[in-house]
């Protein structure tokens, strides 16, 4: 490839669709994603096949996906109204996952991505109320106006950001995170977060990439979960990407034996660790 393996941050988006499609195509898949190859296109299977890392981390973006569609399944069962999806990617969970048709879902992203995703999705048809707002997400004002305007039509608001927190400086995270905690009716917000000994392992394997692409690795809080508490949201659920992988018979075998280890939902010292975290609103406007 001539030009770089990853241009912007929509590349990365179409990387990550192709192990959600690599997934849907097993007999044994833990979810179904049909879309997410049509999503990924021919540049996503370049960039797949062409990445350091390779195949050998596709458990870990798999068993990421299974534990938001368990906790999304769990929320919505329980309430929630309103979706709002930051940073939505080339996430198709509107389409595929059984949601009600009451359901209204929001994706947020940068313009180009979601009229990309738009016009390939075009021909199919959401099993909820689906709406796309283009929207920098740097723009603390337009944030905070979007999250109140669904806030005010929500009974209980539900935020996403999967895969986001990773590109943001602490500080950033944490007004985001105060952002959604103002915002009327927001009572849950699932993130993924990783330990710092495994940010330096990304940045070894492939942070050289992403970060020529304008998209550093930057967030991995030492206190893991609880860095959430000082911007209004307390750790409800704590799921381990490694032990559920396990779970799923997705890990490696030379793997496996760290997922018996045990391990603590807190900080993580110096472990490759990350997890699925679900949030609980601590904090009222």
């Amino acid at each position: 490839m001539d030009e770089p393996l990853i241009r912007d941050t929509s590349d990365t988006a179409r990387w990550v669709a192709v192990y959600r499609a690599r997934e849907s195509e097993r007999d044994d898949a833990v979810f179904n994603d049909p879309l997410a190859r049509r999503l990924a296109g021919d540049r996503g299977e370049q960039i797949a096949r062409a990445m350091p890392v390779g195949d050998q981390n596709a458990w870990a973006f798999t068993a990421r996906t299974y534990l938001f569609d368990a906790l999304i399944d769990a929320a919505v069962a329980n309430g929630a109204d309103v979706v709002v999806n930051l940073a939505a990617g080339l996430d198709a969970r509107p389409y595929r996952m059984a949601l009600p048709a009451s359901l209204r879902w929001v994706e947020v992203d940068l313009p180009e991505i979601l009229d990309y995703k738009g016009g390939l999705l075009a021909p199919d048809t959401p099993r909820c109320a689906l709406e796309r707002v283009p929207l920098d997400l740097s723009n603390g004002d337009a944030r905070r106006g979007l999250l109140n305007r669904f806030g005010r039509s929500a009974t209980r608001m539900l935020v996403l950001s999967e895969g986001l927190l990773i590109y943001l400086m602490p500080d950033e995270v944490c007004a985001l995170g105060s952002d959604i905690a103002a915002a009327p009716n927001a009572s849950e917000w699932i993130v993924d977060v990783a330990s710092p000994r495994l940010l330096a392992m990304m940045r070894e394997g492939m942070g050289a990439l992403v970060a020529a692409a304008g998209a550093p690795y930057v967030f991995a809080p030492a206190e893991g979960p609880a860095f959430f508490e000082r911007c209004g949201w307390r750790p409800e659920q704590v799921h381990s990407i490694l032990k559920t992988a396990h779970k799923l018979k997705r890990l490696p075998l030379m793997l496996r034996m760290f997922a018996m280890l045990p391990e603590s939902s807190g900080s993580q010292g110096d472990r490759p660790w990350s997890g699925v975290v679900l949030l609980k609103r601590s904090t009222r406007p």
